[in-house]
């Protein structure tokens, strides 16, 4: 499937200033202050080495470029390698985790702020309101539940912010797969395309996010 993008995502020109005060921001990736990403991954490693060193560089590129990262707030599986990279980094990180799997994936203790909430919908809401744009790494249901919720979310006009789909390894192909089946079956109109954009790697979705500048954000009460 061929990469999509979408041509009204509010773009700007960079800013050479940092979102997080004191943090040493890649030169090479400078991004408007205030900047934050949402990054949807799963709470397991996966088998292949590849995904873990997705989640790894994601957090530290993210923590290198002054982007606050938005996340599930655990600590195991590919979750929490993002995290950790992010603040080993020296990155700002906000975790949102709903209190019934506080236990299960076992909450982060050392992000910058932490947000516990009563359910799924919840936390799902939370990370939707407070990132400008979203980024989908190597995951399982949890993954695939919020990937396809955010791009539903975007096709009923409820935000108008970029998702990032990394195609790391050939990870997304079945789930591209299932998307573009839903347009040629007739379940979804061609212009789903547009909705999310494909990238091949980490390093291209953090030039991708360089682009940005923050955007207003939408209620969640319409969620």
């Amino acid at each position: 499937m061929p990469s999509h993008a979408s041509s009204d995502l509010g773009l700007a020109d960079p800013v050479l200033e940092a979102a997080a005060p004191g943090l040493a921001v890649d030169p090479g990736l400078a991004v408007a202050p205030g900047l934050a990403v949402a990054v949807f991954c799963g709470s397991r490693f996966g088998n292949r080495p590849a995904y873990l060193e997705a989640a790894s560089e994601a957090g530290a590129g993210l923590a290198r470029a002054g982007i606050r990262l938005i996340y599930g707030g655990g600590r195991v599986g590919l979750m929490g390698a993002l995290a950790d990279a992010a603040i080993e980094a020296g990155g700002a990180v906000s975790g949102i985790i709903p209190d019934f799997l506080s236990t299960r994936e076992v909450m982060h203790d050392r992000v910058t702020d932490l947000t516990v909430t009563d359910s799924m919908h919840s936390r799902k809401a939370g990370m939707f309101a407070q990132a400008d744009a979203y980024l989908v790494l190597p995951g399982g249901l949890g993954t695939f539940d919020e990937t396809i919720e955010i791009i539903t979310w975007k096709q009923l006009r409820l935000h108008d912010k970029p998702i990032l789909i990394a195609d790391i390894d050939g990870w997304a192909a079945p789930l591209l797969a299932t998307l573009e089946a839903a347009i040629e079956d007739g379940f979804a109109d061609p212009s789903a395309r547009r909705l999310f954009e494909v990238v091949p790697d980490v390093g291209a979705a953090l030039a991708r996010v360089a682009t940005l500048t923050p955007q207003a954000q939408p209620s969640a009460a319409r969620l």
